[in-house]
C-alpha cells in the first residue's frame, strides 16, 4: 500500500464524517446507528438519501449541497478514494452529508425499515462478463435488499454510461411493472431539465468529452413486491 493511502487512511479516522464499522458490528446487525442515523448523527429530521459505490464522493457531496433539506450518506468499501469526499465536505462546511465504508452488500445492517428515502447508484461496475447478474447493484438481489430500508414508492436513481447496465435495469423495472420516472439513454442530448444535469464527477465530464451517452433511469420500488429478474419473471 503507498504512503499516500496509509497517510489518507490513518487522517480519516479523525474525520467527523465518515464511519469505518468492524467486522463483528456488520455480522450482528447490531451497528449503534442503525435506525437513529438522522437523531444521533445528523440531529434533524430530515430524508435520508444514499450514493451505494460513491468512489470519491463527488455525486454525494454535490448532492448534499444542492440539497441541504436532506441528509446524504455515501457508501464504498474504496476508502482511499472516500478520503477525498469527506475532506472536501470539511473544507466546505457541508454538515448534512456521512461517508461510510463498507461493502453494500452488508447495507442491511445499517439502516432499518423505512430509514431511507431515495437511492443514487452512480456509475457502477456493470460486470459486463459476469454470468452471474446478481452481482450488479440494479439486479433483483440488490433492490430486494433495498426494499428493506426503502420508504414505500422510494425512489432508485441509475445514472451509467454502460449502456447494456442501462438496458438491463430498465429490464428488470418493466418486468417487474415498477414505476418509472424518468428513462433515458442520452441523459445531456435529449433536451431533459433537470437539476441533475448540474452535478457532475470528473469521470462523467471524460465521459461526454469522448462522446460517450449518459443512460439514465428512475423508478419507484414497491415495498411489498420482491422484485425477480426479467429472464425469470412470470
Amino acid at each position: 500500500m503507498g504512503k499516500n493511502k496509509l497517510a489518507r487512511f490513518a487522517e480519516m479516522k479523525a474525520f467527523s464524517n465518515v464511519r469505518e464499522p468492524r467486522m463483528a458490528e456488520i455480522k450482528a446487525g447490531s451497528y449503534p446507528l442503525k435506525g437513529r442515523w438522522k437523531e444521533d448523527f445528523f440531529h434533524n429530521n430530515n430524508p435520508i438519501v444514499l450514493e451505494l459505490g460513491c468512489g470519491k464522493g463527488e455525486y454525494t457531496v454535490g448532492l448534499a449541497s444542492k440539497y441541504p433539506s436532506r441528509n446524504h450518506i455515501g457508501i464504498d468499501i474504496k476508502g482511499a478514494r472516500m478520503w477525498r469526499g469527506a475532506k472536501t465536505a470539511i473544507e466546505n462546511n457541508i454538515q448534512n452529508v456521512l461517508f461510510l465504508r463498507t461493502r453494500i452488500e452488508f447495507i442491511t445492517s445499517f439502516f432499518t425499515e423505512d430509514e431511507i428515502d431515495e437511492i443514487w447508484v452512480t456509475f457502477p461496475d456493470p460486470f459486463p462478463k459476469v454470468v452471474d447478474s446478481g452481482k450488479r447493484l440494479t439486479s433483483p438481489q440488490f433492490l430486494n435488499s433495498y426494499r428493506k430500508i426503502l420508504c414505500d414508492k422510494g425512489i432508485i436513481h441509475l445514472k451509467t454510461d454502460n449502456h447494456p447496465l442501462y438496458k438491463y435495469t430498465r429490464g428488470v423495472v418493466i418486468a417487474n411493472g415498477l414505476e418509472t420516472l424518468s428513462d433515458t439513454s442520452d441523459l445531456y442530448g435529449d433536451g431533459i431539465e433537470n437539476e441533475i444535469l448540474t452535478i457532475r464527477t470528473h469521470y462523467e465530464n471524460l465521459f461526454l468529452k469522448q462522446g460517450i451517452k449518459i443512460n439514465y433511469l428512475s423508478f419507484r420500488l414497491d415495498k411489498n413486491r420482491e422484485i425477480k429478474d426479467a429472464h425469470t419473471k412470470k
